[in-house]
């Protein structure tokens, strides 16, 4: 708060004082905000589970036969990049993506209006 000032009304049956208030608004960006890239994340505890682990498990031995027999390329960039796709993909199929919570910003349209 820069400077508060208070104003008596000329109307002489009121008994209020006008308050005038300078404020200067300082926001900092989140962290969190500022740090959040696009990744997903994935349910790794659902691993606990041995249903699905055994799951997760038949998953990606079936994805990587299958890679064994497509692939005898010397490119190791190419193959390192199908053996992502693939770790992704079976991860995402038996165990899911988890869910960041959104979180209601504290400075909204009450607030603003207010400056």
């Amino acid at each position: 708060m820069l400077d508060l000032r208070s104003f008596k009304v000329s109307d002489f049956v009121a008994d209020h004082y006008l308050v005038v208030a300078k404020v200067r608004e300082r926001l900092a960006v989140s962290k969190q905000a500022a740090q959040k890239f696009n990744v997903e994340r994935f349910k790794l505890r659902k691993l606990n589970e041995l249903k699905v682990r055994k799951q997760y498990q038949i998953k990606i031995s079936h994805r990587f036969a299958a890679l064994e027999n497509l692939s005898d390329s010397k490119d190791v960039n190419r193959v390192w990049e199908n053996i992502q796709e693939n770790i992704k993909t079976s991860v995402k199929e038996s165990l899911g993506l988890y869910k960041l919570k959104q979180h209601k910003p504290w400075f909204d349209k009450e607030c603003s209006w207010f400056f």
